[in-house]
C-alpha cells in the first residue's frame, strides 16, 4: 500500500539524500551534502520556500516531491510547481510518482486560491514525459530558458 503525506522535519536526511542521488544520476552532478541538508531543512524552517511530500511504500520512504508557488497575475491565484522528484530505483514503476500527484491533485482541486500544478522535466527524460502526458498534463505551451550562477 502506498501512502502520501506532508514530510516532516524527520525525513529532511532522507530528502537529502534522494536529492544528491538525483543529480548524480540524472545529470552526473555531485552535490555538496552540506549545501543540500541545509537547503532542505531551510524549506522546513520556511513554509514560503516550499513544501515536501514524501511517498511510503510498506512503511519505507520510496519517494519524495517538493512543491514550491509562483503567483499567476493572469489568474490571481498560485500555481504549484513540483520540483525535486525522486523515486528510489527499486520502487520506480509501481505508480509512486502518480500517487503522489494524485494527492497533490486533490488538495489543488479543494483549494480556491491555486489555479492549478506546472513541473519541468528534462527533455531527454522520455519515461518522465510520458508518465506526466499519461497523468493528464501537457507540455505543449512553454520551454523553459534559465540562467544559473557557478558555484
Amino acid at each position: 500500500m502506498i501512502v502520501v503525506r506532508e514530510a516532516t522535519l524527520d525525513d529532511a536526511e532522507m530528502i537529502s539524500n534522494f536529492q544528491v542521488a538525483m543529480a548524480m544520476e540524472t545529470e552526473s552532478f555531485v552535490l555538496n551534502k552540506t549545501t543540500v541538508s541545509k537547503g532542505v531543512k531551510a524549506v522546513f524552517e520556511d513554509e514560503g520556500k516550499g513544501k515536501y511530500f514524501v511517498a511510503e511504500k510498506d512503511s519505507v520512504v520510496a519517494g519524495s516531491l517538493m512543491i514550491t508557488c509562483e503567483w499567476s497575475d493572469w489568474r490571481n491565484k498560485a500555481v504549484w510547481w513540483i520540483q525535486s522528484v525522486y523515486i528510489m530505483p527499486e520502487y520506480r514503476g509501481q505508480r509512486i510518482f502518480s500517487k503522489m500527484y494524485e494527492k497533490i491533485r486533490i488538495i489543488v482541486e479543494s483549494n480556491t486560491q491555486v489555479a492549478g500544478i506546472r513541473l519541468y522535466v528534462d527533455l531527454a527524460n522520455n519515461n518522465a514525459r510520458e508518465v506526466y502526458k499519461a497523468l493528464g498534463m501537457n507540455g505543449e505551451h512553454y520551454q523553459l530558458f534559465e540562467w544559473m550562477k557557478e558555484g
